[in-house]
């Protein structure tokens, strides 16, 4: 094993493999990773005979649509995945944007093997109900150790999902407990929330926006509005849907247009809020991601994002930010508003994937009052803030936020250089840190190329209608970005 793993690149090796090539690193900054191997390599089609014969055994379990292939996780390492028939590929997707420092980490395998861990891997407590002891100092040395601006509460959960579904639940509660005051409920309104009616059941609603993704349980799905099939014949509420700006690019070319286009968007959102007002169906809370990542990767300026966060204020609503994709570095920043620069930017986030457990932060006046409001068995994972802590510590450590951003401006002008080279094919090359994307001609094309580049070993997602995104690992280095970006270039040369 250990011969096939990269010890040190040298500058002049790294030109070596990548000769006759357009995209040539830097020498990779000082920080190698002793763990990582060096490049793709490819033995079998994917899924390969393995992964065939395990997809009929699952198939016969439980529905396999959705699954590429079956992985061999031991063998995995770094930036690459190796699947059960021994093909290894650069994974620049990750597990939909969810490892923060790449396949089988040391430190994570340290921490795993520690014996002072071992209680918190046997045992899985009901965090709400029977929290172990150190709790309270493990949420301190992880999650609010980067708790965002202004908020020092954070209640943990198990998915992206479900840190939504609650946090809904928490703006839905706020909003009542503020309408009563020092009142308690009614027995009316204690009876009637029993059958569904109300005023027990308030007709409340929260405002989301066209091309949003915030999870496909059945309060998420009222405010998820990317793919039919996520919502098709799923009841849903009835909540109002804003538009979200699409921006023209390059940026700078269309700075008028992109402005007229967000205040369009800005408009609607207000009337959007007046309405429900006035149909006695108030706009509780607005929830929005700061860039849209299932719905195509859609961004939007920082001066958007901030009029939104005014007019939540101006209209008593609750403001939301879904950091579940963006939130843990990908952008540069370890939360993605961060690059709004607002002292208050929201009332409430939500936060999974790179962060290992979900959850949500919260200001003080969102706490319920009551036990069990905002309640399940578990709560969370111990283990994952365990994780959690270790992962920071490797991000400090390292600098990666630092690599992060190094990473990100390669891999963002490697995009325009492709765009450049193919404007057939590419088209809004877009991104913030290594959160990156880019358009295809159209989708049949978009999906060949997803499958083109990974029968060369590269690993990418789809998003939006026609979009590829990238979401590599934290220690995506800039070595990296060249590799790809030549396996890139050789793909998209077959569609010119």
């Amino acid at each position: 094993m250990a011969s096939r793993l990269l010890t040190r690149l040298s500058l002049h090796s790294l030109r070596s493999s990548l000769s006759g090539c357009r995209h040539v690193s830097k020498a990779a900054p000082q920080a190698q990773m002793e763990w990582d191997y060096d490049g793709p390599c490819m033995k079998t089609a994917v899924p390969g005979p393995r992964s065939q014969k395990l997809l009929k055994k699952l198939g016969d379990i439980q529905n396999v649509v959705a699954i590429n292939m079956f992985v061999n996780y031991e063998e995995s390492r770094g930036n690459y995945l190796v699947d059960v028939d021994g093909n290894r590929m650069l994974d620049v997707y990750t597990q939909i944007a969810s490892i923060p420092i790449g396949y089988n980490h040391p430190a994570l395998h340290k921490l795993m093997v520690d014996p002072n861990n071992l209680s918190t891997f046997v045992n899985r407590p009901a965090l709400g109900f029977m929290p172990p002891g150190d709790f309270p100092d493990k949420l301190a040395e992880s999650l609010l150790s980067v708790a965002p601006r202004g908020m020092s509460r954070v209640q943990t959960m198990a998915c992206g999902s479900c840190s939504n579904e609650n946090a809904y639940k928490a703006m839905f509660i706020w909003y009542k407990n503020k309408e009563r005051g020092s009142s308690s409920p009614t027995q009316e309104d204690l009876t009637s929330c029993m059958v569904n009616q109300s005023p027990g059941s308030p007709n409340l609603t929260l405002l989301s926006f066209s091309g949003g993704f915030h999870g496909r349980t059945i309060g998420c799905l009222a405010s998820t509005h990317t793919k039919a099939m996520h919502k098709l014949d799923i009841p849903s509420l009835d909540w109002p849907m804003a538009p979200f700006p699409r921006l023209r690019y390059p940026l700078e070319e269309f700075t008028r247009e992109n402005a007229a286009e967000e205040a369009r968007c800005l408009e609607e959102v207000e009337d959007l809020l007046e309405q429900g007002r006035l149909k006695g169906r108030p706009v509780v809370g607005i929830v929005v991601e700061p860039i849209q990542a299932e719905g195509g990767d859609n961004h939007a300026s920082v001066d958007f994002f901030k009029s939104l966060r005014n007019i939540a204020r101006k209209h008593g609503c609750a403001f939301h930010v879904d950091e579940v994709q963006t939130g843990g570095g990908a952008t540069g920043k370890f939360w993605a508003h961060e690059h709004w620069g607002l002292d208050d930017p929201a009332d409430i986030v939500s936060f999974s994937k790179k962060l290992l457990t979900g959850g949500f932060y919260f200001k003080d006046e969102l706490q319920p009052k009551e036990p069990f409001r905002i309640f399940n068995t578990w709560m969370g994972d111990p283990t994952k803030t365990l994780f959690l802590g270790e992962v920071l510590n490797v991000i400090r450590r390292e600098n990666l936020l630092e690599e992060v951003a190094r990473s990100g401006t390669a891999l963002l002008q490697g995009l325009n250089a492709l765009q450049a080279q193919f404007p057939g094919v590419l088209s809004r090359a877009r991104g913030q840190g290594t959160f990156c994307a880019v358009d295809i001609r159209d989708e049949p094309t978009r999906n060949k190329v997803l499958l083109k580049a990974r029968d060369k070993g590269v690993l990418l997602g789809a998003c939006g209608d026609r979009s590829i995104r990238f979401r590599p690992a934290l220690i995506f280095k800039e070595y990296h970005v060249a590799m790809f970006l030549n396996i890139f270039n050789d793909v998209l040369a077959e569609f010119k």
